[in-house]
Order: C-alpha cells, then sequence, then structure tokens
C-alpha cells in the first residue's frame, strides 16, 4: 500500500472516531445532568425527616393585634425565641435572617418571620414595635403570657431560663438558639442552628418554596 493510499484512509478512519467520541461526551454529560436532577437536596439545617404539624398559637403582635400561626399558612415561616435586651445572639440571628429574605429577592415576601418574646416580662408590645423594624419591616415580634410562651417553647424544643448573670441592660436570658423553619403546609421541616450563614438559610428557604 502507498503512502498516499494510507493517508486517505486514516482520513476515511478519522472523522468515524470523532463522531464516536462526541456522541460519548453527549450520553457522558446527559447522565451528569440527569443525575443531577435526580440526586435528593441536601439541606443545610437541620432536616426533619418526617415533618411534624406545626402548633398552632394565637399570640400579640408587636403591632398590638392577635396573630394566629395558621395565618401564615401558604409561606414558610421562620420561627425564632429571643429578646430585645439580648446582647448578641438575637441581633446576629435577625441580621442574618433578613440577609437571607433579600437574597430570596421578590421571593422573600412568601416568607414569615416571627420572633417569640423569652422575656415578655420587658418585651411588651411597645418594645417589640420598636425593636423589630430596625431588623426588618415584614418582621413580627410576638409577646403573651409566660405560661403561652412556655408551652409554645417546649412545643418547638426552646429552652430558656434567667441568669444570675447582669449586664448594662439588666438580667439576661439564656436561651436556645435555633430557628424553627415551617414549610407552606405548615410542617417543621428544618432547624437552623446559631450563627448559619445567610446564604445557606436562603438556599433551603428557597426549596421548600418550590415544593
Amino acid at each position: 500500500m502507498t503512502e498516499a493510499v494510507a493517508d486517505r484512509k486514516a482520513m476515511k478512519i478519522r472523522p468515524v472516531y470523532i463522531v464516536v467520541l462526541v456522541a460519548v461526551l453527549v450520553v457522558v454529560a446527559a447522565g451528569w445532568l440527569i443525575g443531577g436532577a435526580l440526586r435528593p437536596y441536601v439541606f443545610h439545617g437541620t432536616l426533619f425527616q418526617s415533618p411534624t404539624p406545626a402548633l398552632n398559637f394565637t399570640l400579640t403582635g408587636h403591632n398590638g393585634q392577635p396573630v394566629s400561626l395558621d395565618d401564615y399558612k401558604g409561606k414558610v415561616v421562620m420561627l425564632y425565641f429571643g429578646y430585645t435586651t439580648c446582647p448578641d445572639v438575637c441581633p446576629t440571628t435577625l441580621a442574618e435572617l433578613h440577609a437571607a429574605v433579600q437574597l430570596l429577592g421578590d421571593r422573600g415576601k412568601d416568607v414569615q418571620v416571627m420572633m417569640i418574646t423569652v422575656d415578655p416580662e420587658r418585651d411588651t408590645v411597645p418594645v417589640l414595635a420598636e425593636y423589630m423594624p430596625h431588623f426588618d419591616a415584614s418582621f413580627i415580634g410576638l409577646t403573651g403570657t409566660p405560661e403561652q410562651i412556655a408551652e409554645i417553647a417546649t412545643y418547638y424544643g426552646v429552652a430558656y431560663e434567667r441568669s444570675t448573670e447582669e449586664s448594662a441592660l439588666g438580667y439576661l436570658v439564656n436561651h436556645t438558639a435555633t430557628v424553627a423553619t415551617l414549610d407552606r403546609k405548615g410542617y417543621v421541616r428544618v432547624i437552623f442552628p446559631f450563627n448559619t450563614p445567610a446564604r445557606d438559610i436562603a438556599a433551603d428557604i428557597e426549596y421548600l418554596l418550590n415544593r
């Protein structure tokens, strides 16, 4: 076989290899995309494998009106237990929740953040009304009787107690600093520990909004 004939045969064979290679790459890429679509979402917060129905409650909002949890079915609700004179944990958490809502853009309107006070003695309606808008105009501060708050907190796994330690603002209240997140149907789905970054919170909320 002459060298020229061999070159012509090689030229005919190469396009076949190219077609096969492209086909293989397409199959691999399609498999990767399908696999990614089928792969279960991994939450950044702690996921409840068996979603728990949220305990409905009615407390007094910082506008002085009664607020019931069931009124917000259809939204993703984030429940936080804190107090207005908390020196660091509460303002940090509320700031992160505000940032998470902002990251959602227009979808942020489908999220409701509520802070239930663990210090009803000091967190009166006027105090909450002044405090909550510092973080977000849409956030709701809630108060009630000590008995009401204790019952709700227990259901959501939140512990709190007045500390003997004093601060410049008076006594402190030690409390669980997690955020319970409810899906649109009113089930507890995710718990965010303290210091969860806003971008991680936003990602989990967006997933719940899409369900």
